[in-house]
């Protein structure tokens, strides 16, 4: 196992435990070893490295997300309930996907809103 692999796994601990289990089941068998794969590449490599704590990591991730739209929905929930989990308020994250609004537009800020509030209406 890399390192970068094992760091990976390490995050997703905290975020989702259960994050490559679910991704393998689906994914896996149309995309041999995607699951790991991506847990090594972006949450080894990317999401495990200095400088940023993992909470501010988290919620670039869904100001990025919202800033894309469109068919970002479903990673946009996922990555909502990973900032709660890394230690994000319920605040910090309306207040980040309300800030798109100046750079994505008002749709975009009302679909992310709307993306965070199933996830708050679900926790």
């Amino acid at each position: 196992m890399s390192d970068a692999l094992q760091k990976g796994r390490e995050v997703i601990k905290v975020l989702n435990p259960d994050l490559e289990t679910i991704l393998s089941e689906r994914y896996d068998g149309i995309v041999p070893d995607m699951a790991e794969t991506l847990i090594e590449w972006a949450y080894g490599r990317q999401y495990a490295r200095a400088g940023v704590d993992l909470k501010t990591r988290q919620l670039c991730t869904v100001a990025a997300l919202t800033a894309l739209g469109g068919g970002t929905a479903p990673q946009l929930k996922i990555n909502i309930e990973h900032a709660l989990a890394a230690g994000a308020s319920e605040t910090e994250i309306a207040e980040v996907i309300w800030q798109m609004a100046l750079y994505a537009g008002m749709p975009a800020a009302i679909n992310g809103l709307n993306a965070a509030t199933e996830v708050f209406g679900a926790a």
